[in-house]
């Protein structure tokens, strides 16, 4: 059976965009833990605004990240959206009802990232499809932008892993308790 994980960068308040306020924090522990979160996939899972943006991005970084661009670039993607009708960069569009299209994903043996696509986490979760959340939370308050979670969603989550980078990042694996 197939994992659905969510990988989210999230400042002390709970916004998740605009994520120029993690440059000073990210180091060579969140680049590692990031690589094995990418390596460990079998595709990713995304939402249309951070398809798009990594659409746009991820190619011309491909040459300064190596494999890992390499592998994000090439991995097969779903992209839930109800806009986008041409499917670009290894991408295939999820049609219909995306909760289940992602029971189907999980039904499989394919090993699913999300990578942010905070407002399908969001959705993913009131649909209690979501096995593990990997998130990384920043230590800075930037006081305006959009949350993850919103009124209306609710999961009790139990602690499965967690660890503190010297830039006092806070990488916290929950599980559905």
């Amino acid at each position: 059976m197939g994992k659905i994980v969510s990988v989210l960068y999230v400042s002390l308040d709970g916004v998740f965009d605009e994520l120029s306020w993690t440059g000073p924090y990210f180091n060579e522990e969140l680049q590692n833990w990031q690589n094995d979160n990418l390596m460990a996939a079998d595709v990713m899972l995304l939402g249309r605004k951070t398809y798009e943006g990594f659409k746009q991005a991820w190619p011309a970084m491909e040459a300064e990240t190596g494999d890992f661009g390499r592998k994000m670039n090439s991995m097969p993607k779903w992209v839930a959206t109800t806009t986008l009708t041409e499917p670009e960069w290894a991408a295939s569009f999820i049609e219909g009802d995306v909760a289940e299209a992602v029971r189907e994903l999980k039904a499989g043996p394919e090993s699913v990232l999300i990578g942010g696509s905070g407002e399908l986490v969001n959705y993913l979760t009131k649909h209690r499809l979501i096995d593990e959340y990997r998130i990384m939370i920043y230590p800075i308050v930037v006081g305006k932008g959009r949350t993850v979670w919103n009124e209306g969603t609710e999961i009790k989550l139990a602690v499965a892993d967690s660890f503190i980078t010297k830039t006092g990042v806070a990488v916290l694996t929950y599980v559905p308790a």
